[in-house]
């Protein structure tokens, strides 16, 4: 467990430190005062500039080499026009955007509407590009001059659609007109040229390194400079090793999952979090509890209640991590403030649940669920053995230390659980196969612009035999699937029609349970000081984002905050 005393602590710090043989070790070094050191989100070396194959690029390359209509604050709530000026709903189903004026690519070009109409465009010229879909609602689109397009919709999905303008790279069309669909979908794009701050410069086995667009049309436009001249982004070997380089300020801004963090920030090595004390850490995403409910005893619902009562998510919280994450709702709802939640509290008061033994005891004994051979275990209703599994990755440590809370949990009301660590090949394949009793998972959690995001991914429909993006129990509820389209088709204004469809649909999840939310990943953002100050915080008197890297989250404060980064003295 990562609950460590000093004496494990101190030995693990020594160890890491040890690991590191300094920055020489992992090649080329530049001026300190120039460059941020980042790591995070490459687990291998970088070897894809695609923005169309959608998280397989290298990072960096959707955020600061290729931008996105909007970006998004998700601590406001706020959509923040970018490469558009504007946009809004002119009608019911006409969406209109006011692309900026003044803007240019990276090799000089003008941007204008013709490279939003084309991007989208690619979806229609080519059904593997991953926004295709968008399709099957939208007719056309009309440009009108250089700057201002109209996009008509036959059945407009706006949930969707909004996501999309701040997760959708614009791409240059005078560069990708040409390409082939191979090169589109699969293509490497070993030279990108983007709209944004930063320029691809070099890259290798260890890291990926961009360098600042001076030319930048942000600068002149909006007043924004980022302020290191390089952004170095080191690839990820091991949570020890990253520790390592964090305590010798060898990284600047670290988005691994590191143990001890609570000792690491009151320990006086000038490391920061978004919080100076518990939890630490802002809320990225809800780590789930996944049932195959293809499978028995988890096709009931009454035994699935009984496992979300045996579940202490209290010793996970407090143990496992060290209080650097939080305890979710039993809806999985994001508590983020300036953003509605649509928690209906009366619908958690009736049906939500909590660690209860006995309860979780009484729920399977009154569902027929006893110990016939006096084994320890209860059988099934028809008498069958129970022997059920729970996985994840092998190497997430503290979601192996997690499972076996939930294991011991559930073996202490009578039912057999045991724990297995797959590698994460074989994890991600029995997870979306069909192939578990029971995983941990939070990858379609992710905070966003609309919480339809997070029931679509609950509640993914249609149903097929490998599901890659939700509902990976195969939970089948029409009700629910229809009700998740209600939602997309109901204004993202109109709070009240969402409250009354998000109200039925919390309904349906905690009333079925065929997935239980358990605790809130943490955005794991750790800032070394010594070189780089003004990171995101709580604190009243620097900036409010998420300074995270991963995929999807440079447009959702990453880049903002290399805008606001002071040197220190």
């Amino acid at each position: 467990m990562w609950s460590m005393s000093r004496q494990v602590f101190c030995t693990l710090l020594v160890v890491a430190l040890l690991v590191m043989g300094g920055a020489a070790a992992f090649g080329q070094t530049y001026d300190r005062s120039e460059t941020l050191y980042t790591q995070g989100s490459a687990w291998g070396p970088p070897s894809d500039w695609n923005p169309v194959t959608n998280w397989e690029f290298a990072t960096g390359t959707l955020g600061l080499c290729y931008e996105t209509l909007f970006q998004y604050n998700p601590l406001t709530d706020e959509m923040i026009p970018w490469l558009a000026e504007s946009g809004e709903w002119k009608s019911s189903n006409v969406y209109e955007l006011k692309i900026r004026e003044g803007m240019t690519w990276q090799d000089g070009t003008p941007i204008t509407a013709a490279d939003v109409q084309f991007t989208f465009e690619l979806g229609q010229k080519f059904d593997t590009v991953y926004y295709s879909g968008m399709w099957d609602h939208l007719d056309y689109i009309t440009q009108v001059g250089d700057y201002y397009l109209e996009l008509s919709f036959s059945d407009p999905l706006y949930h969707r659609f909004e996501n999309r303008l701040y997760s959708i790279a614009i791409l240059p069309q005078h560069i990708w007109e040409d390409y082939t669909e191979e090169q589109v979908t699969s293509g490497a794009n070993e030279n990108p040229v983007g709209s944004g701050a930063y320029m691809y410069e070099s890259h290798g086995q260890d890291r990926m390194v961009w360098i600042r667009n001076d030319n930048w049309w942000g600068t002149e436009l909006l007043d924004l400079v980022p302020a290191p001249k390089r952004i170095v982004d080191i690839v990820n070997s091991s949570n020890n090793v990253s520790l390592g380089m964090l305590l010798k300020g060898e990284l600047d801004l670290c988005n691994n999952f590191l143990p001890g963090i609570k000792q690491i920030v009151n320990g006086g090595y000038g490391i920061e979090t978004y919080y100076p004390d518990t939890p630490y850490m802002l809320p990225a995403d809800v780590a789930c509890l996944w049932l195959n409910l293809r499978t028995s005893p988890m096709d009931d619902a009454a035994f699935r209640k009984a496992v979300a009562h045996a579940i202490d998510v209290d010793e996970i919280v407090n143990v496992v991590y060290g209080g650097i994450v939080a305890k979710a709702n039993p809806v999985g709802l994001l508590p983020l403030e300036g953003k509605i939640n649509y928690l209906d509290e009366d619908v958690v008061a009736e049906h939500g649940f909590g660690y209860d033994p006995a309860k979780a005891a009484q729920l399977l004994a009154d569902a027929g669920y006893v110990d016939v051979d006096g084994d320890g275990f209860v059988e099934t209703p028809a008498g069958e053995p129970i022997e059920l599994t729970i996985i994840v990755p092998f190497g997430w440590t503290d979601w192996m230390e997690s499972i076996n809370v939930i294991s011991r949990g559930c073996q202490a009301v009578g039912i057999n659980l045991q724990t297995e660590f797959p590698d994460y090949g074989g994890y991600w394949n029995q997870f979306t196969t069909g192939a578990f009793d029971m995983a941990i998972n939070n990858f379609g959690s992710a905070v966003s612009n609309s919480v339809w995001t997070y029931f679509n991914w609950l509640f993914r429909s249609p149903l097929r035999d490998q599901m890659n993006d939700g509902n990976f129990g195969h939970y089948d509820n029409q009700d629910a699937f229809d009700l998740v389209v209600e939602l997309d088709k109901t204004l993202p204004s109109d709070t009240a029609g969402m409250q009354a469809v998000l109200s039925q649909l919390q309904e349906i999840l905690l009333t079925d349970l065929p997935v239980i939310p358990l605790w809130y990943n943490g955005a794991w953002s750790q800032v070394y000081t010594g070189v780089w100050g003004n990171f995101p915080s709580a604190a009243a008197d620097t900036p409010d984002f998420y300074s995270v890297t991963w995929g999807g989250y440079w447009q959702m404060g990453g880049l903002l905050t290399l805008t606001g980064l002071e040197l220190q003295e």
